[in-house]
């Protein structure tokens, strides 16, 4: 299949190169030429600008946007809505608000074109590991682009068959999901992405539990402990009901080096968290580990411990996520990108 892409950045150019692996052709544009000058190496076409990118693909088009939520995101997608025609599909893959997808998917169907939500989990390892996949959008949609969907994710892997699926959806298992109408695909990604706030901060609070409880001055006498975190994470790695991707990267991280020296403990939080907050208020659903979590983030750019080096060594791993300078203030309301998921190029209809 044929797809275009806008955003070449951590996840957009490697969302290219999965694709062209597998031998679909794609269409790409960054308003910076030189990753897609790398990708057409690889066999892209690199279109000029987003009237030459409608122009380079055959009806009907499909073209995923690859941006940092907000004002980026919203120009490139009304620009596109002018240039592109009527059984045409525009697919927002980074981290919108729900709410907004909903809006925008009323009114492109007004003018005949499909929308999707693809929430998009993989970080920076999904050109190798896959890219796990929560669609919204029509059904109809769904089915024509499916081909590109099913190359995005993972697969089955080796990852044990979970008992009693007889008969249910195959595209779980192979790590796509079609989750619904317009703004499903988000709102699934966005609870995930709350879920994983506080799996992050259970790991944190854990590690740094283990740090204090060796024997030092104002301990009761029986902490006379000196634990070896590297190796507790590693061990725990091992057959333990805690075994994770997120376990699996602290402990890469923690014997790279124990003391984490090169991160705060300043750790942001990217928008979602905030929005899984959100929509457990507006549902009257309790989520009291989910709230503690992103509080603790807040917290932690007023006081640091080990255990938010932790969470700044987390998201280093599977994001690529640096962290803020010192002086630098976070945003007050919901920034516009996820927790695994910050495009870091732009589209010439918002600020780099």
């Amino acid at each position: 299949m044929q797809l275009g892409v806008i955003g070449l950045g951590r996840m957009g150019g490697n969302i290219v190169r999965r694709l062209m692996r597998a031998g679909h052709d794609c269409v790409v544009y960054d308003r910076d030429p030189k990753p897609g000058q790398a990708l057409a190496a690889d066999g892209a076409v690199v279109a000029s600008d987003l009237k030459d990118m409608v122009a380079k693909l055959a009806a009907p088009r499909a073209i995923w946007v690859m941006l940092p939520a907000g004002k980026i995101t919203e120009g490139t997608l009304a620009e596109l809505a002018g240039l592109v025609a009527p059984g045409d599909t525009l697919i927002d893959g980074g981290n919108a608000f729900w709410k907004d997808d909903v809006r925008r998917g009323r009114e492109l169907a007004g003018k005949g074109i499909h929308y999707m939500d693809v929430g998009t989990s993989g970080g920076v390892h999904g050109l190798e590991r896959g890219y796990c996949l929560m669609i919204g959008g029509a059904k109809e949609a769904f089915d024509r682009l499916e081909p590109i969907f099913k190359v995005l994710a993972p697969g089955k892997g080796e990852i044990e068959p979970t008992k009693h699926r007889e008969g249910r959806n195959p595209t779980a298992e192979e790590g796509y999901l079609h989750c619904g109408p317009v703004g499903s695909g988000h709102f699934v990604k966005m609870v995930h992405n709350g879920i994983e706030y506080g799996m992050m901060q259970a790991f944190a609070e854990g590690f740094d539990l283990l740090r204090n409880a060796s024997a030092k001055e104002g301990l009761p006498p029986d902490y006379g402990f000196d634990f070896d975190v590297t190796e507790i994470a590693e061990v725990w790695r091992r057959g333990s009901v805690v075994t994770s991707w997120l376990l699996d990267l602290t402990a890469e991280a923690l014997a790279a080096d124990e003391e984490l020296a090169a991160y705060t403990g300043n750790v942001s939080d990217s928008g979602e968290g905030r929005w899984t907050v959100d929509a457990a208020v507006e549902t009257a659903t309790p989520a009291e580990v989910l709230t503690s979590a992103l509080f603790a983030r807040f917290r932690s750019r007023v006081d640091h411990t080990f255990g938010e080096k932790v969470l700044s060594a987390m998201r280093a791993g599977f994001g690529g996520h640096v962290e803020p300078k010192p002086g630098i203030v976070q945003p007050a309301g919901p920034v516009a990108v996820g927790a695994d998921t910050v495009p870091v190029s732009t589209s010439p209809s918002g600020k780099g």
